[in-house]
């Protein structure tokens, strides 16, 4: 359990990347590697517990073994509870606790390093401009988004008027949003005023306008090409594009 070499941050801003490190891994667990995720906490094995590290990296793995532990725990025996519910409710109830953890580490580096009212009113900003791992998980932060991109795309028929689109992946990226005839710059503007509440359904970060995007035509969800290894050249060649999760989908008992 040594995910890297262990530090200390000690600014706000230092915590809040330890803190967007540990969740990306912890969103990774509960999404694109939810398979192997699935497969490591196998009931008959002792209390097991996700981390997530810094360096973007899960694992499952025993609670500490030293009293008081370093820093604090994640919830314990998330395996017991693999068989006796619904996957994702079970997978829900794993990204709960694993926001309450992330909350947990975060705040108690700020207690150590004695950050004051102003300093931990400004990390906690920080983090909850983020969505929580829950709200990734199991889509719920894209509800709102879904919505509005339905006018989106309505109103923006103009620069995206291909009749082949419903039939192909659809990609996201600033030169899908172009228009000869108008400005490049007031584009890009529109474009992040349109798409900047879509998430990443693999990291949960932003949707940026400079960045190439990919949507799954099962689950709908968009993905950054780089958390999902698609690059625009090969995204051209793809007549319907599954995302690691839908991909790997199996009926289980």
């Amino acid at each position: 359990m040594d995910g890297g070499a262990p530090y200390n941050p000690r600014t706000v801003e230092e915590v809040f990347r330890d803190f967007k490190g540990r969740r990306a891994g912890l969103i990774k667990a509960l999404t694109t590697d939810v398979e192997e995720f699935y497969q490591q906490c196998d009931p008959e094995k002792e209390n097991l517990c996700l981390y997530g590290f810094p360096s973007e990296q899960w694992e499952v793995n025993l609670p500490a073994e030293e009293v008081p532990p370093e820093l604090p725990e994640p919830a314990l025996g998330i395996n017991f509870a693999r068989d006796g519910m619904q996957e994702k409710d079970w997978l829900s109830l794993v990204a709960v606790h694993s926001d309450v953890w992330l909350l947990s580490v975060a705040f108690y580096f700020g207690a150590r390093f004695g950050f004051d009212k102003t300093d931990r009113k400004r990390l906690f900003n920080m983090i909850n401009d983020l969505p929580t791992i829950f709200e990734v998980v199991t889509g719920t932060a894209k509800k709102q988004v879904k919505d509005k991109s339905s006018v989106s795309n309505h109103s923006s028929n103009k620069s995206k008027s291909n009749p082949k689109r419903s039939s192909e992946p659809q990609i996201k990226s600033a030169k899908a949003v172009q228009s000869k005839d108008e400005d490049e710059e007031g584009l890009e503007e529109e474009d992040e005023e349109e798409h900047g509440e879509t998430l990443c359904g693999a990291c949960g970060e932003n949707y940026a306008s400079d960045e190439f995007w990919i949507c799954c035509d099962i689950c709908e969800k968009w993905f950054h090409g780089k958390c999902v290894k698609i690059t625009p050249a090969r995204a051209e060649h793809i007549k319907q594009y599954k995302c690691p999760s839908c991909s790997n989908k199996r009926i289980r008992p």
